[in-house]
């Protein structure tokens, strides 16, 4: 006899559905052998190490949903425990890998952006949410680290509605090729939420992860 698979189901975690589904294929199982032992022929009875096998896999299977179980619980701990120290950043401004910003109703845009080696040519193209480009300007060519300030208008100087807006940087090299670009933000942290399983910091109205952070500065000191 196989001991059926585990399987995932809504309503509960994996291992609390993988007990449940122990235990009813452990009541069919005590069930069916009884009946078995009931109907057996006298002269022929059944091998009991076979019995004795299927129980050995019944028990080995419950202890690992019983294993599973105590690390769900060690996992939701490790996670109540990140989030409540993630509290912290709520309201500070953060410099972080990504090229999305808000534009607000006042004050610039600031993105910060980095060449890996000098450049013959710089461009910088931003986009807002819909991904149509707005605006268009050379870049610096140098080789390190760079900030763009975007105050918000087109190419003609007709100001923008507030919302998100992308910045992207394509630099190429004296023979042609392509450089190595890299973008950041900067911005507050309004929120928290949870991806994938791991709790992210909301910047921008974007979720970004706690490893893309840069630097973290009281809000309003950058």
């Amino acid at each position: 006899m196989e001991v059926p698979g585990i399987g995932t189901a809504a309503g509960g975690s994996p291992a609390s559905v993988a007990a449940t589904t122990l235990a009813d294929n452990f009541d069919t199982f005590l069930t069916l052998l009884t009946t078995q032992l009931q109907n057996q022929d006298p002269l022929d009875p059944l091998d009991s190490n076979e019995f004795t096998q299927q129980l050995v896999q019944f028990s080995g299977v419950e202890q690992s949903i019983a294993t599973n179980k105590n690390l769900e619980k060690l996992i939701g701990l490790i996670g109540a425990g990140q989030s409540a120290d993630l509290l912290n950043y709520l309201g500070t401004s953060v410099n972080a890998v990504g090229d999305t910003a808000l534009l607000g109703t006042t004050g610039p845009v600031t993105w910060g952006y980095a060449l890996a080696a000098p450049a013959e040519a710089t461009q910088l193209v931003v986009s807002d949410a819909t991904g149509k480009v707005v605006f268009t300007t050379d870049g610096a060519t140098a080789v390190g680290g760079q900030q763009f300030v975007w105050d918000g208008t087109d190419n003609v100087g007709t100001a923008l509605p507030p919302g998100l807006y992308s910045l992207a940087v394509t630099a190429v090299s004296a023979d042609g090729q392509s450089i190595t670009t890299k973008t950041s933000v900067t911005g507050t942290v309004t929120g928290l939420e949870t991806a994938d399983g791991a709790t992210n910091l909301v910047v921008n109205g974007t979720s970004v992860p706690l490893d893309d952070v840069l630097s973290v500065n009281v809000a309003g000191t950058l």
